[in-house]
């Protein structure tokens, strides 16, 4: 691929797929931890509160991204995680782990990894030409998913094999490996448009508010608001249902099942991140793609847990979730072509804040749903609920009648007010 000769891209990539081998054997391997220690869905719940629970305060970091140099945040926050993941091995050798230390090390982790994914993608414009967008998402997309797929199903043949403890010595390596690569990026300078510039901490704290409101500003305007509110709904009723499978798949057969069921999740949203560009979606409006997707979603989120048979189940499973990745390549497209690229940080922080900002809800009542009604009854309404929106989506006028990707355009964006958001 043509794309593959831009050396800032590629090394970029490369970097992207370490991370993610480092996140997603940490995922698995920390929830099912968790589970061992605390033996309850209510300590999943809550390492997944912990864990989601930054996305709160992500849409702060948006300025200091735009700011920043982003190869040393990329290179800061590898060192860093590598560092606090061997902190669980070294109190495991030595007697003193605990919940409490997972469950406190867990939102750190989480914290800097909300800072390395959007500069990551607000780094692509200034990386590639426009002309190029759509593949770069794609093949990030298929960097996070793909690996997830893999991962996914080797962590849980991990955690029997050699425990969840030696996955953390492996990620620590990961994200060194990580840290290298993306100290080879030379990206360009960014052009200051003064000469000079007030560095004193009044002036900082005001143009840091200010670029705050206009990421909030550009993110937050009526015509989109009714996507908005549905991702908040999905995303709530996506925490539940994570931090209920251990405990599901210890029913269903082990920590294999585990491993299995988030390999399901990736493979469907890597199989339609990858099929997106060639769905021919972008002339359709992006309400009634979010609909059908989510209507067909849900359907098929709820049905999978009635399944008698192991592998049908998550082989239905993973179809639930390849409506979401569709939408996340044709959403993500849209604002990078449609947003200013100096806005670019600030408006993906705020995306990805504002859309999980419920996750942290959801994941603290799915857990304690689930010690009280079970994993399969909250994994079934987390689905149900999804459909719900679906049906409001296809239903409501105001959302039916958003413009196609073709359509949109900075005016689009800056003047009727709000990009759309990414689920994550």
């Amino acid at each position: 691929m043509n794309i593959f000769l831009n050396r800032n891209f590629t090394v970029m990539f490369l970097g992207r797929i370490m991370t993610n081998i480092g996140d997603s054997l940490y995922t698995v391997a920390a929830m099912w931890l968790v589970y061992e220690l605390g033996g309850s869905t209510f300590y999943t719940g809550l390492a997944g509160f912990l864990t989601i629970f930054p996305r709160f305060i992500q849409f702060l970091s948006g300025p200091l991204i735009d700011q920043v140099s982003i190869r040393k945040l990329l290179i800061v926050t590898q060192v860093t995680q590598a560092v606090l993941l061997l902190l669980i091995p070294f109190a495991a050798y030595t007697g003193f782990l605990t919940v409490g230390m997972v469950l406190i090390i867990s939102p750190v982790l989480a914290t800097l990894n909300l800072l390395v994914y959007p500069a990551q993608i607000a780094a692509l414009p200034t990386v590639v030409v426009n002309k190029d967008l759509p593949q770069a998402n794609s093949l990030f997309a298929v960097a996070y998913q793909g690996i997830e797929i893999v991962c996914n199903t080797v962590a849980g043949i991990l955690i029997v094999s050699i425990g969840a403890i030696s996955i953390y010595l492996l990620d620590a390596g990961m994200f060194m490996i990580g840290a290298i690569l993306f100290s080879l990026i030379r990206l360009p300078k960014q052009v200051k448009s003064q000469p000079k510039e007030d560095t004193s901490v009044q002036a900082v704290l005001v143009t840091y508010k200010k670029e705050l409101k206009e990421g909030l500003q550009i993110l937050l305007g009526n015509k989109f608001s009714r996507l908005l509110l549905g991702v908040i709904i999905i995303n709530f009723v996506g925490g539940a249902t994570f931090v209920v499978l251990p405990a599901f798949s210890e029913e269903r057969g082990g920590a294999e099942i585990f491993g299995f069921l988030l390999m399901a999740q990736a493979t469907g949203s890597l199989a339609g991140a990858l099929l997106a560009p060639y769905l021919k979606l972008e002339s359709f409006g992006i309400g009634k793609v979010y609909a059908i997707a989510f209507l067909l979603s849900g359907l098929l989120w709820s049905l999978s847990v009635f399944t008698p048979w192991t592998w049908l189940m998550i082989v239905i499973y993973a179809f639930a979730w390849f409506p979401g990745g569709v939408t996340n390549i044709l959403i993500n497209t849209s604002i990078q072509k449609g947003i200013p690229k100096h806005l670019l940080g600030r408006v993906f922080s705020a995306s990805f804040s504002i859309s999980g900002m419920a996750m942290p809800l959801g994941s603290f009542i799915g857990g304690s749903l689930g010690v009280l009604l079970g994993s399969t009854f909250v994994i079934f309404l987390s689905g149900l609920t999804v459909l719900a929106v679906g049906v409001f989506w296809m239903f409501d006028k105001t959302t039916r009648s958003l413009p196609n990707q073709n359509a949109i355009n900075e005016e689009t964006f800056i003047k009727s007010e709000a990009p759309l958001l990414a689920n994550e």
